[in-house]
């Protein structure tokens, strides 16, 4: 299968680097000191046993002059998806599909610009990596990668499911993952959120009083949008999820928090924002999410110090 994949960050470093094993992977991205060492020397995968293995995956800067594609992994930031699907349109055929695996949920408006609906696939996983080092990834944690579809019956994408999973991605397809996507949502748009709007790890979410009675605000709203979509989520559970993974992991900081103390644009408008416009969608109100969407945007827009 030709696969490519769109950002070699974390997980588009771990992901091109696993399905290279029995396909034709391509990286792309735009930095060009990445793409050399990728050619010249692999792409690095450190395990959590502490073994390291080596990939080789081609990369490009441009994808000028290049065939069509069975399958594009969009893993660049969400705000940068966009652009980064228009500069390498010629990889875009009639029979290529469109995944993301990105963070939020969302993605498949953008991605319907660029292909029919009955090819945007999207999915969400239980895999987490991070950059280690120049094409070197991280390896934090293994699990599922869950594939849907936008239309119709998922049983279509059991070619990349089966693809994924021969290259050690274990896979499923379900006509249930958009809930699954909303299920991961929670955590990053009640206390994850905070803890980029609040500049705090984890742990003092739930360890402040104040800060967990937002918290648990922004998970209420998260349900009542998520129920106005035809989506059930019991509340006291999901409240009970966000404070557990607090409570495990008290000094954790999130990439949210990352990007706002570094300067950088963050991904609040398909995590938060994807919690306001289910909620414009279904008639429910989400008065603290669309508060935290805009004071966040505020907190990008910071002079640096």
């Amino acid at each position: 299968m030709k696969i490519a994949v769109l950002g070699s960050g974390a997980m588009g470093g771990l992901y091109s680097s696993y399905l290279s094993r029995h396909n034709e992977v391509t990286v792309i991205d735009v930095n060009a000191a990445l793409v050399e060492k990728v050619n010249a020397q692999g792409l690095e995968v450190q395990e959590p046993d502490g073994t390291s293995n080596i990939f080789h995956p081609h990369a490009v800067l441009s994808t000028e002059g290049m065939e069509p594609v069975d399958l594009i992994i969009v893993f660049v930031k969400a705000m940068f998806s966009e652009s980064a699907l228009n500069n390498n349109k010629g990889i875009i055929g009639p029979d290529t599909y469109l995944m993301t695996l990105q963070n939020g949920s969302g993605h498949e408006d953008l991605l319907g610009k660029f292909v029919p609906q009955e090819h945007i696939i999207i999915g969400t996983t239980q895999h987490n990596a991070s950059v280690a080092g120049l094409g070197v990834t991280k390896h934090g944690g293994s699990g599922m990668t869950h594939m849907g579809c936008v239309v119709g019956s998922a049983d279509r994408l059991q070619k990349f499911a089966d693809a994924f999973t021969a290259c050690g991605l274990d896979a499923d397809v379900s006509d249930g993952v958009q809930k699954m996507i909303w299920n991961k949502l929670f955590t990053n748009v009640s206390a994850s959120a905070l803890t980029g709007a609040l500049q705090v790890p984890l742990g003092y979410i739930s360890a402040n009083e104040h800060a967990w009675n937002l918290c648990c605000k922004l998970i209420r709203e998260a349900v009542d949008a998520a129920a106005g979509l035809g989506m059930e989520f019991d509340y006291d559970e999901k409240v009970a999820e966000v404070k557990a993974v607090c409570d495990k992991s008290p000094n954790g900081l999130t990439s949210i928090y990352a990007d706002l103390r570094d300067g950088r644009r963050s991904e609040v408008d398909t995590i938060s924002g994807s919690v306001v416009r289910a909620g414009k969608k279904a008639g429910v109100p989400t008065p603290s999410h669309e508060f935290l969407v805009e004071l966040i945007h505020a907190m990008e827009g910071r002079p640096k110090a």
